[in-house]
């Protein structure tokens, strides 16, 4: 097991100033963005898989310290490492991971971040225990425990549970930000790969008031003549 100095030194030697101001740019980090003061050192995903794999054996200890750190790169690496604990842990030590994650969702703040790991954490733990609290996160002020919210039930949507997906998307079709239009949209998409009935079901009835990005990321894999029925709203 590293220690903290030592994890960090591992990421500083990764660190690319070039990458860094890319990045910075890429995840709207300026004054006003949805990142806005989010840090980077300039460290792409395939350098920090390999850390999170040499360092999975970290405590949570540790891991709330990365977690908690105002360089994104350290944050994402401490999220894989959860990730990868998660995947090979007993219930008992899941139930200390979920509770962890859910402790610290203000710190899981950027969409990267929630995409990587709310769904091979939150829904997988709530794969057959009450899903109560994805409502609460759906309801929240953050935007990132409303992304949580939808982006765990990828997991039910892959184990062709499309219930939870459904409500929490509805709760959600108001929404004012971008990212939880592409979000949803992107659910929807996903029950359609699995069944299109189902999710045009829920969009014949929704699609003129839903926002114009998540009904376009919904029906990207339509065919065009179909696509183009529901964006003239004419289905």
């Amino acid at each position: 097991m590293m220690s903290l100095p030592e994890i960090k030194q591992s990421l500083q030697k990764l660190a690319d100033k070039k990458t860094a101001e890319v990045l910075q740019r890429f995840f709207k980090t300026g004054a006003g963005e949805y990142g806005e003061g989010d840090v980077f050192v300039g460290i792409k995903v395939p350098p920090l898989r390999k850390l999170a794999a040499e360092f999975q054996d970290q405590s949570l200890k540790t891991l709330q310290r990365l977690l908690k750190s105002k360089i994104h790169e350290e944050r994402t690496l401490a999220l894989m490492i959860l990730v990868r604990q998660f995947a090979r842990a007993d219930e008992n030590v899941r139930e200390r991971i979920y509770d962890f994650y859910v402790a610290h969702t203000a710190f899981i703040n950027n969409w990267d971040l929630v995409d990587g790991s709310a769904p091979y954490i939150v829904g997988p733990f709530l794969w057959k225990r009450d899903r109560s609290h994805l409502y609460v996160l759906a309801k929240s002020s953050s935007l990132w425990e409303r992304r949580i919210a939808i982006l765990s039930t990828f997991y039910f949507i892959r184990q062709n549970d499309f219930v939870d997906a459904l409500k929490i998307s509805e709760l959600l079709l108001a929404d004012e930000h971008d990212l939880i239009h592409k979000a949803v949209g992107w659910m929807l998409r996903e029950i359609g790969k699995r069944d299109r009935a189902v999710e045009e079901s829920f969009l014949k009835t929704r699609c003129r008031a839903m926002p114009r990005t998540m009904l376009r990321y919904a029906i990207e894999r339509f065919p065009e003549s179909h696509r183009r029925r529901y964006l003239l709203g004419s289905v």
